[in-house]
């Protein structure tokens, strides 16, 4: 369609007021949009603030970490060197105890060695020293079981003696031997 002619009859009043009211609604919407793209540049500049401020956060967060994780190895491998130390001192001492532990096995075979010797030493010595008493004490019972026989005639004949002075007397005092 074509574009409107202006309409016979109107006034020039009325279309200055359309005029002016549109300008109005321009200049009112220029500003509106004016007073918006400040708020939005303002939440811009906040959102960037805080973005900033995230980031710096971010980073001293990192920073912070970063220097936990390198305190915690560190500590860690302090802490290793101190239990490989700990470990080779260990080591060590079980070394030398066992060096002691077999230097004391030996000595105690040697020791019961010495003493199964001495021991089997002492038993000879022993075994010998019976069969010397055994003799002497043979030859002393055959030597006193001689002197016995030799001495028993005259034991016989002095025992017969002696009963018989025995009798005599207990018969002098009245009693017969034979009832005692």
């Amino acid at each position: 369609m074509p574009p409107k002619t202006k309409e016979k009859g109107t006034k020039a009043g009325a279309q200055k007021k359309k005029r002016n009211a549109g300008a109005a609604l321009q200049r009112d919407e220029a500003r509106r949009a004016k007073a918006s793209e400040d708020q939005l540049k303002q939440r811009i500049k906040d959102l960037e603030a805080e973005l900033e401020g995230a980031r710096s956060e971010g980073k001293a967060i990192y920073a912070e970490m970063s220097r936990q994780c390198r305190s915690l190895q560190e500590a860690m491998q302090s802490r290793s060197r101190q239990l490989e130390e700990e470990v080779e001192g260990l080591r060590e001492q079980l070394e030398l105890c066992q060096r002691e532990a077999e230097a004391a096995q030996r000595e105690a075979k040697q020791a019961l060695g010495e003493r199964d010797q001495t021991l089997a030493q002492f038993r000879a010595h022993v075994a010998d020293m019976e069969a010397k008493y055994e003799e002497i004490l043979h030859d002393s019972l055959d030597r006193l079981l001689a002197k016995l026989r030799d001495v028993k005639p005259q034991w016989d004949g002095a025992v017969l003696r002696l009963h018989t002075r025995l009798k005599e007397q207990l018969r002098q005092f009245g009693l017969n031997p034979l009832d005692l």
